[in-house]
């Protein structure tokens, strides 16, 4: 019985000592980040191309960072907002898809600090280019969006936004 004993520990302790060779990735460079990068940016600019072409009533201005807007109904008033500036919107985001992610209920208003606060650069950009009482629609790439993550509960990672907003107050 004590035999049996040592065999089967000789056994496991071989087994348990035998070495694995692990390939190691390839190193990751800057360059491949960028890569990435330019490839993801270039895919959602095919994306966006191929939604605008389905809505060639849309006149849309481009920015130098991407953001496109529309700006469908414009007020009387030439007040913009500035940094620091408090707007309050209400607002619809949706997927290219066309699938809701957001909106104000209807009996309520959004509010945030221009250029201050946690809502995505790419609104912080577009209210911007908006007077009191406009209407518009921004499609967000998600670099200037929700980015690589999302936003861990409706916006999934790497999504192009289309954002519905009307400008209703700046203090």
């Amino acid at each position: 019985m004590k035999l049996i004993l040592i065999v089967i520990s000789l056994v496991l302790f071989l087994a348990c000592t035998e070495t694995v060779e692990v390939e190691k990735p390839e190193k990751w460079t800057k360059d491949d980040s960028i890569n990435l990068g330019k490839s993801l940016a270039f895919e959602q600019e095919m994306e966006i191309k191929l939604f605008l072409k389905l809505r060639p009533e849309w006149e849309i201005v481009e920015t130098g960072s991407g953001l496109k807007y529309w700006i469908y109904e414009k007020s009387e008033d030439t007040l913009k907002p500035i940094p620091g500036n408090t707007v309050d919107v209400s607002f619809e985001v949706r997927l290219l898809n066309d699938s809701l992610c957001y909106q104000t209920d209807p009996n309520e208003l959004s509010s945030f600090l221009v250029d201050k606060s946690h809502v995505e650069s790419g609104v912080q950009e577009g209210v911007k280019y908006l007077s009191k009482g406009d209407k518009a629609k921004f499609i967000i790439p998600s670099h200037i969006g929700h980015g690589l993550v999302g936003d861990l509960e409706k916006i999934p990672p790497l999504q192009v936004l289309i954002v519905d907003i009307e400008l209703i107050d700046i203090r």
